[in-house]
């Protein structure tokens, strides 16, 4: 499936950009937002940010003068300004989770559709593997990984039995056998279920090998820093954790207007051409004047 930005237009608007501005694309993807952007700019700047190595190319194919690409986690978002000599912003746009082209890439370990190993990591300089959590955490880290991060009610009995399994030397080590492990744990007889038994578990694991709910506090926070007033800050979830932290940080930060009483979602057109827009959720804030 090709990527096709999600909540393009909403979000391209709720950015209200000025063609002098300097804007933040804090998941560059494959670029439809940052090309957006750009496209509204006259003597503004934009900086993207991506921590997938594989952006890198796909960045390098724009080119305009008011394009700077950064390979960084958008937690670093302070520090990537300060090295591009930015010390306030105009606006900044998330749009989070795993991107089409990181599901379409068996190798990426994001999807269990086809078999490859389990990786799932947005940055493949970063250290630590789905494999290697499933390999070194304790039960109850396992547990607290399945419940907090995927919601997954069966998580104390999925824990167990990969540590029962990793104990006796049997741990799977590709996508498509441990999607149907956990199948095999959870799965009840007659039940027809909604959605695939490992899906919340491969949710969970993304978000703790690479720390999304964390770096996007941190993220999120930073940017508000870094607004000047009448900035504003747009971000795209995909699911209730990244919703929820959005949601809490525009309501609870006292020197921001939220723009969105209720996330806007995609309409049916959008969501019939772009399957993946079903579950996005868009909010905007905006920095107050004092």
């Amino acid at each position: 499936m090709s990527h096709v930005s999600v909540l393009l237009d909403a979000a391209i608007d709720f950015l209200a950009i000025r063609p002098d501005g300097t804007y933040v694309d804090a998941t560059f993807g494959a670029g439809g937002h940052s090309q957006a952007i750009l496209s509204h700019l006259q003597t503004g700047r934009l900086i993207a940010i991506d921590q997938d190595p594989e952006a890198i190319a796909r960045a390098q194919t724009i080119s305009h003068p008011s394009f700077t690409f950064v390979h960084a986690n958008f937690s670093e978002l302070r520090s990537v300004l300060h090295d591009c000599g930015v010390a306030q912003l105009d606006g900044v746009l998330f749009d989070l989770g795993v991107s089409s082209m990181q599901l379409d890439n068996a190798q990426r370990g994001f999807s269990f559709r086809d078999s490859a190993p389990l990786d799932m990591r947005m940055n493949t300089y970063a250290n630590r593997s789905a494999y290697d959590i499933l390999s070194t955490a304790s039960e109850r880290e396992l547990a607290d990984i399945f419940f907090n991060y995927g919601e997954e009610r069966a998580a104390r009995r999925i824990a167990h039995a990969i540590v029962e399994r990793r104990a006796a030397g049997k741990l799977p080590k590709t996508t498509v056998e441990f999607a149907q492990f956990v199948a095999g744990v959870v799965h009840r007889p007659g039940k027809r279920e909604r959605i695939h038994p490992a899906t919340r578990v491969f949710q969970a694991l993304r978000i703790a090998v690479n720390d999304e709910l964390g770096a996007l506090r941190e993220g999120i926070v930073e940017a508000v820093d870094l607004l000047r007033a009448g900035g504003r800050i747009v971000a795209i979830s995909f699911h209730s954790l990244e919703d929820r932290i959005v949601k809490q940080t525009f309501r609870d930060t006292d020197r921001l207007d939220v723009l969105t009483k209720k996330p806007l979602v995609p309409d049916e057109r959008e969501m019939a051409e772009n399957p993946r827009a079903r579950s996005a959720k868009l909010r905007a804030a905006q920095r107050k004047a004092s």
